[in-house]
């Protein structure tokens, strides 16, 4: 017998093996992250006169359906079947991706997220998204309401109903985009509602989008 041959570890060839599936199991199409938030804030200025403070407001909590809630894309197909994409992704969960998206915005039109120390009651601003869809190659779409509950005691709360339409190119990156644009028109409406509501002027409504 020539006992010069390496003797068969079994175990640690059973250990190897069990690591090298596993790397082959993991190894997938990457996940990509995208984001709400603007690349850029571009100063708007078009919620009050030019050089005013910034208008304090108290935005609630948003409010979401639980299917959308998630990190992970909900997608709806051309057959209207919907589909949950793992590689598709928010960079955070959509409800304080959105939040925070939309306080960015906000501060760009010079209404702020109130802070302690604010001496009067500042607005409440609350935000119920019904309907969150995202249409490949086709368009972004958030519909809702929002509700502004001045601070001024006796004067009542305005209810603004909206439905948000963005036409979207082929590709995720676009479709996210798309929601991008549908967010900037929502801290637009929001914003001019909230400095409406500041001078005692009648709060104006988005009109839905019918295309």
């Amino acid at each position: 017998m020539d006992r010069s041959l390496p003797r068969w570890n079994g175990g640690a060839c059973s250990v190897v093996c069990a690591v090298a599936l596993a790397a082959c199991a993991s190894a997938g199409p990457p996940v990509r992250l995208h984001t709400l938030m603007p690349a850029e804030i571009v100063p708007h200025g078009n919620s009050g006169p030019a050089g005013a403070a910034p208008i304090a407001i108290v935005l609630e909590p948003l409010r979401l359906p639980v299917q959308v809630d998630l990190a992970q894309w909900l997608v709806r197909l051309p057959d209207d079947s919907v589909a949950l994409l793992e590689q598709e992704r928010w960079a955070s969960p959509l409800r304080d991706e959105m939040r925070q998206a939309l306080l960015e915005e906000l501060d760009a039109r010079g209404v702020v997220e109130a802070r302690g120390g604010v001496a009067a009651r500042p607005p409440r601003v609350g935000i119920d998204v019904r309907r969150f869809e995202s249409l490949p190659g086709r368009e972004a779409r958030i519909e809702g309401a929002w509700t502004i509950q001045p601070g001024r005691p006796g004067v009542e709360a305005v209810r603004c109903e909206w439905l948000l339409r963005e036409a979207a190119a082929p590709g995720m990156p676009a479709l996210a985009a798309a929601h991008r644009r549908a967010v900037v028109r929502l801290a637009d409406a929001i914003g001019d509602g909230v400095a409406a509501s500041i001078r005692g002027a009648p709060v104006p409504c988005p009109p839905p989008d019918s295309r």
